[in-house]
């Protein structure tokens, strides 16, 4: 048996874990969950637990519908018990077809693939994101009411929900997720956790349970969480900056000492892979109607194709490393993404991009030296120079995209744009209270 196998047999045996949860996401990101005995475990991950895939949105035809979910030995962890439960267990699975093979409707299957060929060309591609949500005092879309009047970095009475916050760390961290930093950000009642670096597949897992543990504590607490970008107007709304960087073995392969901003021609073919790229893949990082609220003009959020060191405003910021941590801390931060996302499908389209780049050794432009937050415009979008101004430019430019299309496979990227486009074709005929507002009495 598979020593990691062994050892998650021996750890539920041993804390009497009473139930374990077998996890997967469907192609929009959602989290499925299948409640298995721990007696049934060692059966799971040599015959995998069978189920209908065309109950799950994105997933297999109804005449081809049953897949099997493989768990990931390596994903396992225990989750922390409140007082008066039982210990229960997680591990997210891997969907294959009856006869093995990987099933091409399973996000995490499409992110595997995906790290497979970064790996036949020497990287480890690692990630860690900055994810930000809001508190609600409920899940009421009539009326949602932020908790606190605090901004950012706050620590003051006005900021109701730090307890919350801690709360949920000490979830996080109990559940084998590292956290790196947290704190109260610019607007009344959101919130930031930043995660530690991991490699892609462990923390797109990662950012998956944070976003239910988030949920779970915030409910039990009588509030509501909320990773919808944009949920009021005015202010700046919820991204989710990814930092990223390729490791060839212990060496960082975004670092070189000799340049003059410590950049490798690796990084620098990367960065240029998504810049040339990232209208096409704007609407996987972007994928609701409601991202295109928080990508405008004066709310912090990146508008303009661009990338700068250490410039929040550009869409790539090279951030700039602790001092005699250079060979460690190179990397980019990618500031399109929001927390809406599917990650898998993310990180997915991401890398692909990257990996162009690198491939074709594109060249990266100029460096913007300006400003962007102040001096962007409001200029009908031109894909080109900006990311697109809705989701229906999204989905047009992700259609004519060729290295999507390949990052996603045929079945997710055909599903995901008749999804989307049905999405804005909803969007789009919905008649909003701000039109009623403005011309019911004066037309």
């Amino acid at each position: 048996m598979d020593h990691q196998q062994d050892y998650v047999l021996r750890t539920v045996e041993e804390r009497r874990a009473r139930l374990v949860r077998l996890w997967f996401t469907d192609v929009l990101g959602q989290l499925k969950s299948v409640a298995i005995s721990p007696v049934e475990l060692e059966a799971a991950f040599e015959e995998g637990v069978q189920f209908d895939g065309s109950a799950i949105d994105g997933f297999s035809r109804v005449q081809e519908s049953d897949v099997l979910a493989f768990p990931d030995p390596n994903s396992f962890q225990l989750m922390p018990a409140r007082d008066g439960e039982e210990v229960t267990a997680r591990i997210f699975c891997d969907i294959t077809r009856l006869d093995g093979a990987p099933f091409e409707g399973d996000p995490r299957q499409v992110l595997k693939r995906n790290l497979a060929a970064a790996s036949e060309a020497g990287f480890q591609f690692m990630c860690a994101p900055e994810v930000e949500f809001f508190y609600l005092a409920s899940d009421d879309p009539r009326d949602p009411q932020p908790l606190d009047s605090a901004s950012y970095f706050d620590l003051t009475t006005y900021d109701e929900t730090s307890d919350i916050r801690r709360r949920t760390i000490q979830r996080l961290e109990g559940s084998g997720i590292p956290v790196e930093y947290s704190f109260h950000e610019d607007a009344p009642s959101q919130h930031e956790i930043d995660l530690r670096y991991a490699d892609a597949l462990t923390m797109a897992d990662d950012v998956m349970a944070l976003r239910m543990i988030v949920r779970e504590v915030a409910m039990a607490s009588g509030v509501h969480a909320t990773f919808m970008p944009k949920p009021f107007e005015g202010v700046q709304g919820s991204g989710m900056h990814t930092h990223l960087s390729l490791w060839s073995g212990d060496d960082n392969a975004f670092h070189d000492p000799d340049d003059a901003v410590g950049l490798s021609a690796t990084a620098r073919s990367f960065i240029a892979g998504l810049l040339v790229h990232a209208g096409e893949l704007t609407a996987v990082t972007n994928q609701l109607v409601n991202s295109y609220k928080r990508l405008v003009s004066g709310f912090e959020a990146p508008v303009h194709i661009s990338w700068a060191r250490n410039n929040r405003s550009a869409l790539v910021r090279v951030p700039v490393p602790k001092k005699g941590k250079e060979d460690q801390g190179t990397r980019l931060e990618y500031r399109a993404l929001d927390p809406a996302c599917n990650p898998y499908l993310a990180f997915s389209v991401l890398l692909a991009a990257g990996l162009a780049g690198i491939r074709h050794g594109y060249e990266l432009p100029e460096e913007t030296t300006v400003n962007l937050f102040e001096s962007g415009v409001d200029a009908p979008a031109d894909l080109g120079r900006r990311l697109p101004a809705n989701l229906a430019e999204a989905l047009d430019a992700m259609e004519r995209s060729e290295l999507v299309r390949e990052a996603l496979g045929e079945h997710i990227f055909e599903w995901f744009l008749r999804n989307k486009r049905a999405e804005w074709g909803a969007y789009r005929t919905h008649v909003s209270s701000f039109e009623l507002n403005r011309y019911l009495r004066t037309w």
